[in-house]
């Protein structure tokens, strides 16, 4: 009696268990429906936008992959056609900075830069940019002069470091820390300034002309001048007054000194040389006619006395 009486309360047992475990998997079916519809409706209108775009995220899973298979095949495919033409690359650089068959000459350019401390930063900036267009202007001449830059040093310096930092590997050009008069011989010294008495009309190979490099809008007058006799070397002014008419003060960028010397080497004429170089806002107008002695010159690389 005791025996069948426990079987059945197992029985009992089992069968109530099945019935709850089927309600609880009714209710949970039902409810998951509901549960998810009651969900949407509490979901925000940000939340909803999210789970559509990380929906589209999975969709586009495949599409992803195809795309970045298709750019590896158009990088391999750009490689393989620079190493078929290997010149190209040479050629646009070549383009970028055509450079003549260039004849070098003994003619010696000297940019002293050593008026730092006269100058403000946005000055000296100013002359960094100067310096890199005798650079390149020199690197792209016919025919280059021997380009040195002398008392290297300070805010110049420092700009240089920070603003071009590839100018240690420049070429043909001499740079050096030291004043100019301990780089060349006094003796074969001139130096350019406007406010010199003495006119330049030839180039002496044998000399090297000194260009200041000052950017002071005209503050520190006749300083060049100064300099240079205190230094008891030679002086000269370009001249510029003898084929030139300008508007504007005859004190010239560095750069146009530089290029204004490059051009008289190449085409052996002042009034050919200021005006292929002087900038428009110059106002520059021709003064008189080119004299026949100018044109009869002999070729400027042949050594020519200097005016003092």
């Amino acid at each position: 009696m005791d025996g069948d009486d426990s079987l059945k309360s197992d029985d009992s047992k089992l069968v109530n268990n099945n019935i709850i475990n089927h309600n609880t998997n009714t209710t949970e079916d039902v409810g998951g429906e509901d549960g998810q519809a009651a969900e949407e409706q509490t979901l925000s209108k940000r939340q909803r936008k999210k789970l559509l775009k990380q929906q589209k995220w999975e969709d586009e899973r495949e599409l992803r992959k195809q795309r970045r298979k298709d750019r590896k095949q158009q990088r391999r495919l750009e490689r393989q056609n620079q190493e078929d033409g290997g010149d190209a690359r040479d050629q646009r650089r070549a383009g970028k900075r055509p450079r003549q068959e260039a004849a070098p000459t003994s003619l010696r350019l000297l940019v002293d830069c050593s008026f730092d401390d006269l100058m403000l930063i946005k000055d000296v900036r100013k002359l960094h940019k100067q310096i890199q267009r005798c650079y390149a202007e020199n690197r792209r001449a016919s025919r280059p002069v021997q380009f040195y830059l002398t008392s290297l040093g300070g805010q110049l310096k420092q700009s240089m470091d920070e603003k071009d930092k590839g100018w240690i590997n420049w070429k043909d050009i001499i740079i050096k820390l030291e004043h100019f008069t301990e780089v060349v011989d006094k003796d074969d010294l001139v130096y350019l300034t406007s406010d010199s008495p003495n006119i330049l009309t030839e180039l002496d190979l044998k000399k090297a002309y000194v260009i200041g490099g000052l950017v002071d809008h005209n503050h520190h007058k006749g300083i060049t001048l100064d300099r240079a006799k205190a230094l008891g070397i030679c002086h000269a002014q370009l001249p510029l007054g003898s084929f030139v008419q300008m508007n504007s003060r005859k004190v010239l960028a560095v750069n146009h000194v530089f290029e204004i010397i490059l051009a008289y080497v190449e085409k052996g004429s002042w009034r050919d040389a200021f005006f292929s170089v002087l900038p428009p806002r110059k106002g520059a107008k021709a003064l008189v006619p080119e004299t026949p002695d100018e044109d009869e010159r002999s070729d400027p690389d042949a050594p020519q006395t200097t005016q003092k």
